[in-house]
């Protein structure tokens, strides 16, 4: 994996840069969607690319370990292969299903210890193993396992759990680097950054991860509740300590307001389910602002979902229809609004890299991003 800066926004710290994968590039900054267990839900391939021109999706390593399994995934051939996806993906390390399953798994030095959520059974994750697993997946970008620290916690729990995460990162780094790829394409391995929201821990996990020197990093541990403005404060505070050659990716953040004010911070790569998950519940994300679409206003509102959309579903379908679909409860609701937020998404984070390019992206983003959250 290469990662190329090419501008760099003259009143604040955006970028845009490239990164290039064996699966094809990634302009920066970006966003991907979530295809937990090998599919973004609602959405086909074939809209991820023709409707949505989505450069890179995210896998979860939890869920595909434990369904469909990691025989099954070798045999595929990956997950590219398994899925018919022949961009690149990027793969979590299950470490934030240590954090929301924490009901069911026990940390030790060794790794995570958890009980599966479909059937019970006793697994173990190691660092060693998580990697091994991404692996088997065959994903372009790997994360470490990693633990995500409750929001609030104490400073000696986070401080405990971050030097639990850097010792988990160093033996992923040294595993990683003695394995090779099993499918005959680079795979490269991001560290995360941890600390909570203590600004001596957040600096502590920034230099370890920058001294790693791995092709990418993580910046993990936010948007878990915290106030906005702590995760701003605690991701400005880490984009000023990792290496401006890499990028960064800021992981399950976030909406529309967040991406524009972190890629203000330095951010290049983001992640989140938020635009299909609210899609589902009919709430969707316009340049107008914000849409309940089972509002008995848009009962008889003919006009195109979102009228300055280039998405073709968006013209194709009115906003009365839409509406009908979601009060019948029909599945193709859930695909017109999902296939209509994961666009804009990626509308929203091209058009910050053209601002950043053109040198007018504070500007910019000021004059938008209060349209963007208002309520219709």
């Amino acid at each position: 994996m290469k990662f190329s800066l090419t501008h760099t926004d003259s009143g604040s710290k955006a970028r845009a840069g490239t990164i290039t994968t064996d699966h094809g590039e990634i302009q920066t900054p970006i966003f991907m969607p979530v295809g937990t267990v090998g599919t973004v839900k609602a959405v086909s391939q074939q809209a991820l690319v023709r409707d949505i021109d989505a450069q890179i999706i995210l896998g979860n390593t939890y869920h595909l370990y434990l369904r469909p399994g990691m025989e099954v995934m070798e045999m595929a051939g990956g997950l590219h292969r398994f899925m018919g996806w022949d961009r690149p993906i990027l793969t979590d390390s299950g470490g934030y299903q240590v954090y929301s399953l924490a009901h069911r798994r026990k940390l030790t030095e060794e790794g995570a210890a958890f009980s599966s959520h479909i059937d019970g059974s006793k697994h173990l994750f190691t660092p060693e193993k998580v990697v091994d697993i991404q692996r088997t997946i065959g994903s372009d970008i790997m994360m470490v396992l990693d633990e995500c620290p409750p929001y609030p916690c104490t400073h000696e729990y986070a401080k405990n759990s971050l030097g639990l995460t850097m010792r988990w990162a160093e033996r992923a780094k040294a595993h990683h680097l003695s394995q090779p790829p099993m499918y005959g394409h680079s795979q490269a391995l991001f560290p995360i950054v941890q600390g909570s929201t203590y600004r001596d821990l957040r600096i502590q996990s920034s230099e370890a991860v920058a001294a790693l020197d791995l092709p990418g990093n993580a910046i993990g541990g936010l948007s878990v509740g915290e106030p906005h403005e702590l995760m701003y404060e605690m991701t400005e505070l880490c984009c000023g300590i990792l290496p401006a050659d890499k990028p960064r990716y800021l992981m399950g953040v976030g909406t529309p307001e967040n991406l524009l004010e972190c890629i203000a911070l330095g951010v290049d790569m983001f992640d989140c389910v938020l635009p299909t998950r609210n899609a589902r519940h009919g709430l969707i994300y316009t340049r107008q602002g914000i849409r309940n679409m089972k509002n008995a206003k848009y009962a008889d509102d003919f006009s195109p979902i979102d009228p300055e959309s280039d998405c073709p579903i968006d013209l194709h379908y009115s906003k009365a229809y839409l509406r009908h679909l979601f009060k019948a409860e029909e599945y193709l609701a859930l695909m017109i609004a999902s296939v209509h937020n994961l666009h804009f998404f990626l509308w929203l984070v091209g058009e910050a890299r053209k601002h950043i390019i053109a040198g007018d992206f504070t500007s910019w983003k000021t004059s938008i991003t209060k349209q963007l959250m208002v309520r219709l």
